[in-house]
């Protein structure tokens, strides 16, 4: 999708651009497949605030996608390529052969009109189209990748994310994720083939505050710029630096050099770390 840039007519929209939806379609989401998304604000059932720098927001309806493709050896046709504002990619509704009707991640290349299969064997390699790793060639582009089988897929997602098959032996394949890690999937493990969409995603400028806020996310501050009940860092005259005791969080504990993660999987399916500079 391209950019669309506006003219600097206001402070805000200097500089500000949008995606172009003009090739989606104008149609309202699937009755079927939507379902009401309430808002919380970031607040707990007594009305204390747990996660902070959430609220407002435009109100939104969930769509159901399909990310198991479990509809095996049935043709379906694109219907629609639809917007999608609980995710960064477009989606895509499909009706079967049989009428049933879902929604998908929309792949880059996917039109109107196309064709997709879901196959627990070979099926053809052309985007929107699901099956084992094992049937994926070497260098085919993939994303939706279960990392159970018969899960779901739950990576690799996001707009213009890919990850590449590498290889194929004994009971795993090994495949290239968008953070250069290479990493072993069952090879059973279903994925789809092609990138996702909405790769200009990433290129958008918001331009003004108050977009950030239809997303639902409210300002946040440094902790120097609060009052002492706010925030350890807070008070004194002007900003005051942290002192020798260091950094601490909003709710009193350290946060520079103690490790916070509980590291509870393994990492025995890591074939080269992200951060692994060759």
């Amino acid at each position: 999708m391209p950019i669309k840039r506006y003219k600097p007519t206001t402070p805000a929209r200097r500089g500000a651009s949008v995606i172009d939806y003009s090739s989606l379609s104008k149609k309202k989401p699937e009755k079927s497949l939507v379902i009401s998304l309430p808002t919380h604000a970031g607040r707990n059932n007594q009305g204390k605030i747990t996660v902070r720098h959430q609220g407002s927001g435009n109100k939104q309806m969930y769509r159901v996608i399909d990310f198991k493709r479990n509809k095996y050896d049935r043709e379906a046709k694109v219907i629609a390529l639809e917007y999608d504002p609980n995710r960064t990619p477009f989606i895509a509704l499909l009706q079967y052969s049989d009428g049933e009707k879902r929604y998908i991640i929309a792949p880059e290349g996917l039109h109107t009109g196309d064709v997709v299969l879901s196959k627990q064997g070979q099926a053809p390699i052309k985007p929107g189209n699901t099956m084992p790793l094992e049937y994926i060639p070497t260098g085919v582009a993939v994303h939706n990748i279960e990392v159970q089988p018969g899960k779901g897929g739950r990576m690799v997602r996001s707009a213009g994310m890919v990850a590449i098959v590498q290889s194929t032996e004994g009971a795993y394949t090994q495949v290239k994720m968008p953070s250069g890690e290479v990493r072993l999937f069952s090879k059973n493990a279903l994925a789809t083939v092609g990138q996702v969409s909405n790769s200009d995603y990433r290129n958008v400028r918001l331009g003004k505050a108050g977009r950030m806020r239809h997303r639902g996310v409210r300002p946040s501050v440094t902790g120097k710029s609060m009052n002492p009940v706010d925030h350890p860092h807070g008070g004194g005259e002007g900003h005051q630096p942290i002192g020798l005791k260091g950094p601490k969080s909003v709710y009193g504990k350290k946060v520079m050099g103690i490790k916070t993660r509980k590291r509870t999987t393994s990492n025995r399916f890591i074939i080269k770390k992200r951060k692994k500079r060759k």
